[in-house]
């Protein structure tokens, strides 16, 4: 049995990553990239890159395709553009470029780090309304808060 960790490394072997100086770099060069963003709309609403799509992870490959309740026409007619996957922390954008990959999306990136890597870069994050998001709000949402019962349990010998 494979654990997550390691089906994101084999993902790798075939996904580019970014950096988020890289994405700088990619925005300023080329004003048609599209940045898709695969988390949850409840955290796309809290903070995001300006000007990104939000399709989540769990309808990625229905958002790609037409005549699907989730099709997203921009997603659609996208294969041919440069596409940079963004999430939190870089892990679901590798499995969602993986699967654009498949779907024949031609130039698609992960970046790594993800949205907490872009925060600590200093780039701009805007809420749901378009207010600039305080780089100092990001640490404090970025921070990985794990509950007591999502702890690893002593002793534990499973998988």
């Amino acid at each position: 049995m494979m654990r997550f960790i390691e089906l994101i490394r084999e993902c790798l072997t075939d996904v580019k990553e970014i950096m988020p100086w890289d994405l700088e770099e990619r925005l300023a060069e080329n004003p048609d990239l599209l940045i898709l963003d695969v988390r949850e709309q409840d955290e796309f609403d809290r903070m995001h890159i300006p000007n990104s799509l939000c399709v989540p992870r769990g309808i990625l490959e229905s958002a790609c395709e037409w005549e699907f309740e989730e099709t997203e026409p921009e997603l659609v007619q996208a294969r041919n553009r440069e596409v940079v996957v963004v999430c939190r922390s870089g892990h679901r954008s590798v499995l969602a470029v993986h699967s654009l990959q498949i779907l024949g999306f031609k130039n698609a990136a992960s970046l790594k780090t993800g949205l907490r890597g872009w925060n600590d870069y200093e780039q701009p994050l805007q809420d749901v309304d378009r207010n600039e998001v305080d780089p100092d709000d990001g640490d404090v949402y970025f921070t990985t808060r794990l509950l007591p019962d999502q702890m690893k349990p002593e002793g534990w010998t499973g998988y």
